[in-house]
């Protein structure tokens, strides 16, 4: 076990035990000893930012739309937890507002940008986080780099993350070629090696692989020395490191 534990993140919230994006998520991830919480964010049509992992609600709710398309007094009408459990009705798709209201700013805050079309959502987002003082323990990441970039050329004190899927050949020197500072790189958990951690040791970045959720690989990925762990189960890992 490394000297220093990872930080803990909940992905989603406790996405695995309860409704994802939803407050009820992000309270069971804090009960369940997080000390992170990654979410998701679109706008909606009259601006809102919205905390919605896909683009529209048909998944997560009882309702159906892009959106993009909605207002939010629409996207509030529909149940965002019946889906998950009977426990859940009345769960409501949150604004970044209402979990940063819930959230102390103890606990990191991971924004994934999804909706970055026009990029009115980049605005909006460095907008906010001034306005909520929060810049110092959030961290904006998304799959769109160029988005990212866009963040932190508006906003120079916001910490960016790179989240990728692919096995790139030098992700931490890709990183550090940016003509703006990189925070932290988001790996799939399954391309974290230890050439990986030492190259973004060497460029001072942070690494949170995500989504680990078996035991194996949590105890794998902390084993490497990573900075955080993004999981659906932020109790299990919880009581995993307790019990090392």
């Amino acid at each position: 076990m490394t000297a220093q534990k990872p930080m803990n993140i909940a992905h989603r919230g406790a996405k695995g035990l309860a409704p994802e994006n939803t407050l009820a998520a992000f309270r069971l991830g804090m009960e369940h000893g997080c000390e992170g919480i990654e979410l998701d964010i679109h706008l909606s049509a009259d601006g809102e930012i919205i905390v919605c992992h896909d683009e529209s609600l048909d998944r997560t709710t009882n309702g159906t739309g892009a959106i993009r398309g909605l207002t939010l007094s629409e996207i509030k009408s529909y149940d965002a937890g019946e889906w998950f459990g009977e426990q859940y009705r009345g769960e409501t798709v949150p604004t970044l507002g209402e979990v940063f209201d819930l959230v102390p700013a103890s606990i990191m805050i991971n924004v994934e940008v999804k909706d970055h079309v026009d990029e009115q959502i980049e605005r909006k987002l460095v907008d906010f986080l001034r306005e909520r003082g929060r810049l110092d323990n959030v961290v904006v990441s998304s799959f769109d780099h160029q988005c990212v970039r866009r963040i932190k050329q508006l906003e120079p004190n916001v910490k960016i993350g790179l989240l990728y899927a692919l096995n790139l050949v030098e992700p931490a020197a890709y990183a550090h070629a940016f003509d703006v500072d990189v925070y932290s790189l988001h790996p799939h958990f399954t391309l974290v090696d230890s050439e990986l951690m030492q190259k973004a040791a060497e460029y001072g970045l942070v690494v949170f692989p995500w989504t680990v959720n078996d035991e194996k690989d949590l105890l794998h990925v902390t084993e490497l020395g990573v900075s955080g762990i993004i999981t659906d189960f932020p109790g299990r890992y919880r009581d995993l490191l307790a019990g090392k």
